[in-house]
């Protein structure tokens, strides 16, 4: 992959156009049936712009599963930001984790393709393992303190990123219930999935 451009604010703006509208695409229709001239005659531009900021088609489904795996973990430290409470902090981790979900169907929708396809499912097991790196840490602090009875916590973060997942995605397909009320469920799940003492203001 070659080295980013710096670009101007006019660029950034350009460059974000052409992911958004392919993150959009790609997820409506799929990766295979889109081309690179799809996306471009989808906002009016030439396939020489999008040569100056993508390489290929696969290097921009790989920088919109980067942006992504970014904006999800960027999401979690927020939330937890500042909270001392291991407990909580994961809580507020899990919580944060199925509204970002909610409010990126298009991405979930292309996570769940590219783990399933070769070129990026490499991709994805990188961005994932992060993830339980940040939870497994979290969950060791809650073992030390005597929070939850002592486990692997490393297991215990795949758990809990398994269940959360399959749970958000049952209740999303059923569109029954808030996002809010999802997330509710996932966390009272997962607490109660590691014998964690749940909060009060959980």
């Amino acid at each position: 992959m070659s080295e980013p451009r710096r670009l101007t604010t006019r660029g950034a703006q350009r460059r974000a156009q052409l992911l958004e509208y392919a993150t959009h695409r790609f997820a409506q229709t799929g990766y295979h049936p889109n081309s690179i001239t799809d996306i471009v005659d989808g906002i009016g531009v030439g396939k020489g712009v999008f040569y100056w900021y993508f390489d290929s088609k696969e290097t921009i489904f790989e920088e919109i599963l980067r942006g992504a795996q970014k904006q999800l973990r960027t999401a979690q430290q927020l939330a937890t930001a500042g909270t001392k409470d291991p407990i909580e902090r994961l809580a507020q981790g899990v919580r944060a984790s199925v509204i970002w979900s909610a409010s990126n169907p298009d991405l979930v929708t292309l996570f769940d393709f590219a783990q399933t396809d070769e070129r990026f499912s490499n991709l994805v097991r990188a961005g994932r393992t992060v993830l339980i790196n940040d939870t497994a840490a979290v969950l060791r602090e809650a073992i030390k303190a005597r929070r939850i009875p002592a486990n692997d916590a490393d297991l215990l973060a795949y758990a809990i990123l398994g269940v959360s997942t399959q749970l958000t995605m049952v209740h999303f397909q059923k569109q029954e219930k808030s996002p809010q009320t999802i997330a509710d469920v996932v966390v009272q799940f997962c607490l109660q999935g590691i014998g964690a003492r749940q909060p009060s203001s959980v």
